[in-house]
């Protein structure tokens, strides 16, 4: 009796385990039936909507055989967000004619109402796609619901803001920077440089606020922003930075003094040159040795034979190359009484140069 009931017990365990394996594996075909319908929905979407911009790029507005397939499925939420990503990375590949109409397309189908619909929502990724579509499109009537985004928590969302805010209005955009307090990468500050292109007449407050910034990051992108516009009435602004606490903003002025050169400047910098820390004399000799400015050869000089620190005596030599002293390397090289060091230094200096 006692076996018959083991028996049966196994038979069904085991008749459990069948079942559950039988409903795992139809789960299994389900799914996988499921995400084939939906990867066939997207290829067939796909092929609509590339068609559609084709169309619309080469032949303009008038009506053709794709919208009939378009307004079957313009209703449903999978294809429309689709549409949405499809419109906003074709706008990024075309200029002039075929982007507007693109843009277009996007108001036809009403698409900036998904875009819209994501700047409500609580995931910031979210809520960063929801404004790259809407300043990928130039929906204007976008820009005061980002300009509330500005002060949001998630960086992916607060950047996405600013870049949309210059996209949108070039220079005034920036004014953001009044009180910005978080660090801005190099990445965004690079996108953000690249958004703005020209500069008002009357705007010298807001860079010098810009300039006086409690935030290093913002400094250096103004900084940037002298150097690529050539703002040559902000150089004694930038001069005083060569006295700021932080390297990073002495370097980048260093670098921006260079761009905006005039005859005393060289000079100057081998003024300041003792007044600074190792990495700032480093850049000050980079620059020297770009400028090509001649009156900077006895300075190089003296910094090959009597500073302290190897790496500003290497790139002293190697700005003397650059300025056409290599004769003057080799007999410094060849002299009895030059040190081993120093002799070292310059050989790998020419080495370098050379390669």
């Amino acid at each position: 009796m006692l076996l018959n009931i083991t028996i049966h017990e196994l038979f069904l365990t085991f008749l459990g385990m069948l079942l559950v394996v039988l409903l795992l594996i139809v789960a299994v075909l389900l799914y996988s039936f499921s995400r084939y319908r939906e990867l066939l929905h997207i290829s067939n979407w796909s092929r609509i909507i590339d068609k559609k911009v084709s169309e619309v790029i080469v032949f303009g507005k008038e009506e053709n055989a794709t919208d009939g397939e378009l307004k079957q499925v313009s209703a449903n939420p999978s294809f429309r967000e689709l549409f949405l990503e499809k419109l906003v990375g074709s706008e990024k590949k075309f200029s002039g004619t075929a982007q507007e109409e693109i843009k277009d397309l996007f108001h036809a189908y009403n698409l900036e109402k998904e875009a819209f619909s994501k700047l409500s929502q609580k995931k910031a990724y979210l809520i960063a796609g929801g404004i790259q579509e809407l300043t990928s499109m130039k929906v204007e009537a976008a820009v005061p619901r980002i300009t509330a985004l500005l002060s949001h928590p998630s960086p992916a969302v607060y950047q996405e803001a600013q870049y949309a805010m210059v996209a949108f209005k070039g220079f005034e955009g920036l004014r953001f920077l009044d009180t910005e307090t978080h660090k801005i990468s190099d990445w965004q500050q690079l996108r953000l440089l690249n958004s703005v292109t020209a500069i008002p007449e009357n705007c010298e407050q807001e860079v010098n606020g810009w300039l006086r910034s409690s935030n290093d990051s913002v400094i250096i992108f103004t900084l940037s922003l002298l150097r690529k516009f050539q703002m040559l009435s902000f150089y004694d602004a930038v001069w005083h930075l060569l006295d700021h606490p932080s390297t990073e903003v002495r370097i980048r002025a260093v670098q921006t003094l260079l761009s905006l050169e005039n005859d005393q400047t060289m000079p100057a910098l081998a003024v300041s040159f003792p007044e600074q820390p190792l990495e700032v004399q480093l850049e000050i000799l980079r620059v020297m040795e770009i400028s090509r400015d001649r009156r900077s050869v006895g300075f190089l000089k003296q910094q090959l034979l009597e500073h302290p620190a190897s790496g500003i005596r290497i790139q002293a030599a190697e700005a003397l190359f650059t300025l056409g002293h290599q004769e003057y390397l080799n007999q410094v090289s060849c002299n009895p009484e030059s040190s081993e060091e120093l002799i070292h230094i310059i050989k790998h200096a020419l080495q370098e140069k050379i390669c």
